[in-house]
């Protein structure tokens, strides 16, 4: 299937070169082409240009954008997507007072999750997961890291890993698996950590490897969670697996897990709500990508990831939603683009840099999206009219999204 887009008023994002992210000042620039074309054939971008150069002999579905803009679709590369069921009474709990840690240990939180993940059919799992990749895929995501975390069992996190499996082979957006037996500790294991990361290095770890299930491994690093030492010793399993390391880390503490994320050479560290000078050095000339949640911060009313501070710092940024039924029951990139600029004071140019290109590295995509860019996937939003991007984080409580355009299909 061919299409060519015409009379574009902005074509974000176009890297003729083709660049894995961008860091610091850079990230300020967004590559921009005015009254554009952009041609997609077989589920790529083949070529772009300013209309003066627009092919005159295409044969193929035309796409008119006058007064619209063209951005590369959304790349959320920390998600935990697949869930049972919800956990809207937390919501209440929280509005009455109570903090994240105390609904954890009344049971609730990520514990509240496995149970009923436990309790529900591979099938039906499924189905509720599909629709909420649907819904996502509509607001322009166009690649996805998913992760496990919600089972806490063998068979608990095989079903969970089963489902994005599945997912993956039924919908043409990039889906990346992440492994994340270490989210919490079952209450059984509550007082014997040791025997819980046992099961997973010794049984979940094969098992998982074994149906080639996982692209991923991640851990909880937080007080409360998972330490330190145990975190390195789960990144030292997923290696044995060829499982790289995207690690939850400085939610609500600083713990120097990051430092130790690093030394693992983990592909990113998501979370970063507090975040010190030391976690900063750590980060400098690494190949770790930051990523920041916003919308969790917003949902539960914690802290956002200092972006200042990283970039200023010549450091690389990514967003994602965290999309989760206890803290960030959204997957709308829109909603953390916008967020973003603010709370986080990131400029449209920066945020859209960290939603697209910088997301897409976070979950190893840097060679198939994240850009307008010949060869990489033909994935784009095409928004309403508009008076210019800035629009987009402008009116956040707004649509503004006419077509997506996932492998070269309309969705």
């Amino acid at each position: 299937m061919a299409l060519l887009i015409t009379n574009i008023k902005e074509l974000l994002q176009v890297r003729d070169t083709p660049t894995e992210k961008v860091s610091g000042s850079e990230m300020a620039t967004l590559p921009t082409l005015h009254n554009a074309w952009l041609l997609m054939q077989n589920g790529t971008i083949t070529g772009y240009g300013t209309m003066e150069t627009c092919p005159a002999d295409f044969s193929g579905e035309i796409i008119d954008a006058t007064g619209k803009t063209v951005l590369p679709t959304w790349c959320d590369s920390h998600t935990h997507l697949v869930y049972a069921g919800n956990r809207e009474q937390e919501f209440v709990d929280r509005i009455n007072g109570l903090s994240y840690e105390e609904i954890a240990n009344r049971g609730g939180g990520i514990l509240n999750s496995a149970k009923r993940l436990n309790e529900t059919h591979e099938d039906e799992l499924y189905e509720q997961s599909r629709k909420r990749l649907e819904e996502v895929m509509q607001l322009g995501t166009g690649a996805i890291e998913i992760k496990s975390g919600y089972g806490l069992t063998v068979e608990g996190e095989l079903k969970m890993l089963r489902v994005i499996k599945r997912l993956r082979e039924n919908y043409p957006v990039a889906i990346k698996a992440t492994f994340l037996g270490a989210h919490a500790f079952p209450t059984e294991y509550k007082e014997n950590h040791t025997a819980y990361i046992d099961l997973i290095i010794n049984e979940m770890l094969p098992a998982i490897a074994s149906e080639g299930l996982a692209d991923y491994i991640d851990a909880f690093c937080e007080t409360g969670y998972f330490s330190v030492a145990e975190t390195e010793r789960i990144m030292e399993a997923g290696k044995q697996y060829g499982l790289e390391a995207k690690i939850h880390v400085n939610q609500f503490t600083a713990i120097e897990g990051i430092a130790a994320c690093v030394k693992h050479n983990a592909l990113s560290v998501d979370h970063l709500e507090i975040v010190s000078d030391t976690d900063i050095e750590a980060l400098k000339n690494s190949r770790t990508m930051p990523v920041a949640l916003p919308t969790c911060s917003f949902f539960i009313s914690i802290p956002y990831t200092p972006a200042r501070k990283l970039l200023n710092a010549g450091l690389p940024l990514a967003l994602a939603t965290d999309y989760n039924p206890g803290t960030t029951p959204s997957g709308n990139m829109n909603l953390v683009v916008a967020t973003a600029c603010i709370k986080m004071k990131m400029t449209p140019e920066e945020a859209i840099n960290a939603a697209t290109i910088n997301g897409a590295y976070a979950m190893g995509l840097s060679s198939t999206h994240g850009s307008i860019t010949v060869g990489k996937k033909a994935s784009v939003i095409i928004t309403k009219p508009l008076n210019s991007f800035y629009e987009l984080p402008y009116a956040f409580g707004s649509n503004l999204i006419d077509t997506v355009i996932i492998n070269g299909q309309k969705i």
